[in-house]
C-alpha cells in the first residue's frame, strides 16, 4: 500500500531535520537559550534601563553600587548593581551581548567565505594551487590562534573592525582545511565528472555544483567557530587588546570588575561572566546536535 499524497507531502526534508533535532531534550534547551540570547542581542538595548556608554546619563556617585540599590537621583534601580563608572550592569550586559554576537557572527561568516572558497579551489584544481593553499593553512595552524590575534591587534590597536579582521585572519584556515577534505571526496563523484565532460567552466562547477554539497557538513563547524570567536574576543578584550573602553563588551566588563573581586564587589565580573557562559552553552548545545543530525556517523553513544 502506497502512502497517501498528504503524508508524502508533509514529510519534507525540513520536517525530518526538525524531528531529528527535537529528539534531544538537551538540544531543545540549547535552542531555547540561543533564541533568548539572540532576542536579547537584537532588542535588549532598546529595553535597557540606560545607555551605559552615554556619558551624559552616568554619575560617578553611582559607582560600584550593589545589586538592588537605587541611583543617587532615585530614578533607577540597579538590579544587578553598577560598575566603577556608575553604569547599570543589566544595560551593560545587554549591550555587551549584542557586540559579542555581532563580532562572532560577522567574523565567522567572513572567515567561512574566505576559507571555503580557497578550500574548494584547492581541492578542485589541485597541483600547485592545492600545495600553495595547504602550505599557507599549515603555517597558519602551526601558531596558537590567540598569539596571531594578539600580534595583529598590537600592531593595529583596538577597535571593532580591527578585532573582526584579526579573528578572520585566525579562523579562515580551519574552514579551508575542512572544505578541502570534503571537496576531495565530492570531486571524485559522478556529477562532478559529468559537469566537467559537459564543458562547464571551473567557477560554475565549483560554486554551483561543488559548493552546495560541501556546505552542509560545515554548518556544525561554523556554529562551534562562532562560539570560539566570541570567547577569543572576550579574552582579547579582557587583556585590553580587543575593544576600546567606549565599546560594550562582555570581556571588558569582566576585566573591569576583576580588580574589585578581593574587595567584595563580585557583581561587576560575576554577572557578565555568567552571561558569557550562557551564550557559550547555548551555542555549543545547538552545534553539538547539528553535528549529530547532519552527520549521524559522528553521533555520541
Amino acid at each position: 500500500m502506497t502512502a497517501s499524497p498528504s503524508v508524502v507531502r508533509d514529510d519534507t526534508p525540513f520536517r525530518r531535520f526538525a524531528r531529528a533535532y527535537m529528539a534531544s531534550r538537551v538540544a531543545v534547551v540549547g535552542l531555547v537559550l540561543l533564541v533568548l540570547v539572540l532576542l536579547a542581542a537584537i532588542f535588549g538595548p532598546w529595553f535597557a534601563p540606560q545607555n551605559p556608554y552615554d556619558l551624559k546619563v552616568l554619575d560617578v556617585m553611582d559607582s560600584r553600587l550593589p545589586p538592588g540599590e537605587l541611583s543617587g537621583d532615585g530614578k533607577l534601580t540597579f538590579l544587578l548593581g553598577s560598575d566603577e563608572q556608575g553604569r547599570d550592569m543589566v544595560s551593560a550586559i545587554l549591550y555587551g551581548v549584542r557586540t559579542s554576537i555581532l563580532v562572532g557572527v560577522v567574523s565567522t561568516a567572513l572567515a567561512l567565505a574566505i576559507g571555503l572558497t580557497l578550500g574548494l579551489w584547492a581541492a578542485y584544481i589541485g597541483g600547485r594551487v592545492d600545495a600553495m593553499v595547504m602550505r599557507l593553512v599549515d603555517i597558519q595552524l602551526s601558531f596558537p590562534p590567540i598569539l596571531i590575534a594578539l600580534i595583529l591587534l598590537a600592531l593595529t590597536g583596538p577597535g571593532l573592525g580591527k578585532i573582526i579582521i584579526a579573528l578572520v585572519a585566525v579562523k579562515w584556515a580551519y574552514y579551508a582545511r575542512s572544505a578541502r577534505s570534503i571537496a576531495l571526496v565530492e570531486r571524485r563523484k559522478e556529477y562532478i565528472e559529468a559537469a566537467s565532460c559537459l564543458g562547464l567552466s571551473t567557477p560554475r562547477i565549483v560554486f554551483r555544483h561543488l559548493l552546495p554539497n560541501c556546505l552542509t557538513p560545515l554548518l556544525a563547524v561554523t556554529a562551534l567557530q562562532v562560539a570560539s570567536a566570541i570567547t577569543l574576543e572576550a579574552t582579547l578584550s579582557f587583556l585590553g587588546l580587543g575593544l576600546p573602553p567606549t565599546e560594550p563588551s562582555l570581556g571588558l566588563l569582566i576585566s573591569n570588575g576583576s580588580q574589585y573581586l578581593m574587595s567584595g564587589k563580585y557583581w561587576i565580573s560575576l554577572f557578565p561572566g555568567f552571561a558569557l557562559l550562557i551564550v557559550m552553552v547555548a551555542i555549543n548545545l545547538v552545534a553539538d546536535q547539528l553535528r549529530d543530525v547532519l552527520n549521524p556517523r559522528l553521533q555520541t553513544p
